[in-house]
């Protein structure tokens, strides 16, 4: 059996991108987030996702922080649970 026998290429964040795990639900499809680079942002659910994609505390996201307000970001995607382990095995998330 191969180490990298479960492996799948996942989705990376772009250069303005960051992973973040969701920390609290604030209701009105907004989001705390702990963002890779050590800030917290308040994430916003964009509407093209509000309703396909559940998220949840806990969940790993790409979040893409604001260029006007960086203590705000977009949430760009969910990773599922077996996904975002495999994130960590990687080590790109803690």
């Amino acid at each position: 059996m191969s180490e990298n026998q479960g492996r799948r290429n996942l989705r990376m964040p772009d250069d303005d991108q960051v992973f973040a795990v969701v920390t609290n639900m604030l209701g009105g499809s907004r989001v705390r987030l702990r963002c890779a680079d050590g800030k917290e942002r308040m994430g916003r659910i964009p509407g093209r996702m509000k309703f396909r994609t559940w998220i949840s505390e806990g969940d790993v996201v790409i979040a893409e922080p604001w260029d006007w307000q960086d203590e705000k970001a977009n949430v760009e995607w969910r990773y599922d649970d077996d996904a975002a382990e495999q994130l960590r095995r990687e080590g790109h998330i803690d």
